[in-house]
């Protein structure tokens, strides 16, 4: 993974942004669905923003968390196409999973907000358990 200084994340999983932003570049977007938050880093990547992880990293899918926390570059390098091809597909993917209409507790939310946040430190080779003190998690 690229330095933290030339690297962003955009998120709205308040998990993320508590641990992390002592560390790295949080976007956080607390309203955000996970759809909306694939739609803002597509939008990042068309004009030409690095994509460092995978918009659908994981076995989970979109339909079954409300989470998503996607790293983007800090600079424009130029569209990369494989880049547009991977959000545009995530978008698709996304679309294919209709919602659940489950009403889910605190508990199930907090365990959703962890997927993403150890998926993203595997990403980033950051230590996912230590910084989870942080977050009294």
């Amino acid at each position: 993974m690229k330095s933290p200084h030339r690297i962003r994340i955009i998120t709205n999983n308040p998990l993320v942004k508590t641990v992390l932003s002592d560390y790295y570049t949080i976007e956080y977007y607390e309203d955000l669905s996970l759809r909306e938050i694939l739609v803002k880093v597509r939008d990042l990547v068309y004009s030409g923003y690095e994509l460092f992880t995978h918009p659908m990293a994981g076995s989970v899918k979109p339909n079954e968390t409300m989470f998503k926390s996607i790293v983007v570059g800090t600079d424009m390098k130029g569209v990369e196409i494989a880049h547009c091809n991977l959000m545009m597909n995530a978008l698709i993917t996304c679309d294919k999973f209709k919602p659940l209409g489950v009403q889910y507790s605190d508990y199930h939310i907090k365990d959703f907000q962890l997927i993403d946040y150890t998926l993203l430190c595997g990403a980033l080779d950051f230590d996912a358990i230590a910084g989870l003190s942080k977050a009294n998690f």
